[in-house]
């Protein structure tokens, strides 16, 4: 709590509304967990659910006023501009399937809140260009939850790479297999598959979508590199299934490093053991989800090092992102906490008219979920293409 100290003297928690996050919903736990750990904010409203009857269970296990659940984020928007600014709701997260990010994110930041939703970006790339618009021009803040930048040893790992530990990079590599499609989930009573797999809710891609673009934030984010240029391969493994399922794509990257991402859904067994692999012209960085609190450093001429989190040798950014001493484990709740701490400081700042430490604006926001969205959009055109490589140009 001390790191909070700065703040909180007479001021009061951040108020949070939630959209989406109701009954079935496995993230919109998740985010309330990681909003809650390190007391800057509470959750005051809420509009969980389309339907009003689910939007109030979820509001009374949360045990939150019933006049502030809402049945649709528009009455939430309305009715909170009602209150006293010293009551209404800061912070508008949204945990909804994807086609229903777009519309009240631009919404919430029009009308003057801070938003944090949850990724990708949006449903197309095309709301993301009119999105990222918005964005520019509000007033608020924004905040796209990439869960794994907020792991302290992955921080760890793009603090050496920027400050040239490894040298040059020359060769990235990023995995992450994943296993729960393997048979035709959607067609049972599952809602996390029947939405997922829908591309009138989840977009144009299934897999890429949803873990390709984690994967892809990672490379960039660790690297230190934007990619430039695609070549892609995807394809359904599952008979019926409408939206890919497993997938890879060669990537090159600003400074001519290569990179080989793949990302699968129907990896059978696999659970959620996201890698990163970079190698530079003096050593090479390897970090993975199934070990979380270590970092791989490896030479050429000495012995491998490990690095750990919790030790008092990390670079600034690992240590402001990391909770507990070394040898007690920090997991996929910490990453996503330090994400939603480094934005409620950040939003402390500018209230309070101070300038925020470079370690809390290391955030996900805008820039990535443009960037998400038009990976997932040259990465079909590549797929479909007979040409294959396919330049990665950025459109606003």
């Amino acid at each position: 709590m001390t790191k909070n100290k700065l703040f909180m003297q007479n001021q009061k928690k951040l108020r949070m509304g939630m959209i989406g996050g109701g009954p079935g919903s496995f993230i919109g736990a998740i985010h309330r967990n990681a909003a809650l750990l390190d007391g800057l904010i509470e959750i005051t409203a809420g509009a969980f659910s389309s339907r009003a009857d689910k939007s109030l269970e979820t509001g009374k296990e949360l045990m939150l006023d019933e006049n502030r659940v809402y049945a649709s984020y528009d009455e939430m928007f309305e009715k909170e501009l009602q209150l006293p600014k010293s009551e209404r709701i800061d912070i508008v997260s949204i945990v909804t399937p994807n086609h229903a990010h777009f519309d009240p994110t631009k919404k919430a930041l029009e009308m003057g809140f801070h938003v944090i939703l949850d990724k990708p970006m949006t449903l197309s790339y095309e709301e993301a260009k009119e999105l990222y618009q918005v964005i520019q021009n509000a007033e608020g803040i924004f905040c796209l939850t990439h869960t794994y930048t907020g792991y302290p040893m992955i921080k760890q790992a793009k603090q050496m790479i920027a400050d040239g530990v490894i040298g040059e990079v020359r060769k990235v590599y990023v995995e992450y297999p994943q296993g729960w499609l393997w048979k035709l989930l959607e067609s049972e009573d599952n809602k996390q598959a029947q939405w997922r797999t829908d591309p009138s809710k989840s977009g144009a891609s299934g897999c890429f979508g949803d873990i390709g673009t984690h994967a892809f934030n990672l490379a960039e984010y660790v690297s230190g590199q934007k990619v430039t240029k695609i070549c892609a391969d995807l394809s359904v493994k599952v008979e019926g299934r409408q939206l890919d399922d497993d997938g890879a794509v060669l990537m090159r990257f600003e400074n001519n490093a290569s990179g080989i991402l793949t990302a699968s859904q129907i990896d059978t067994g696999a659970e959620n053991n996201l890698k990163i692999k970079i190698y530079g012209d003096k050593g090479g960085i390897e970090w993975m989800q199934e070990d979380c609190n270590s970092l791989m450093v490896r030479w050429p001429d000495k012995p491998d090092e490990i690095y750990r989190a919790g030790s008092p040798f990390l670079s600034s950014l690992a240590q402001e992102n990391t909770r507990t001493p070394a040898g007690h484990p920090e997991g996929y709740i910490e990453a996503f906490a330090n994400i939603y701490r480094n934005f409620a400081r950040c939003i402390y700042a500018r209230q309070n008219g101070q300038e925020p430490k470079k370690e809390w604006l290391d955030f996900p926001g805008s820039e990535d979920g443009i960037r998400g969205m038009a990976f997932v959009d040259h990465v079909l055109a590549s797929s479909e293409s007979e040409m294959k490589w396919v330049p990665f140009i950025v459109e606003k």
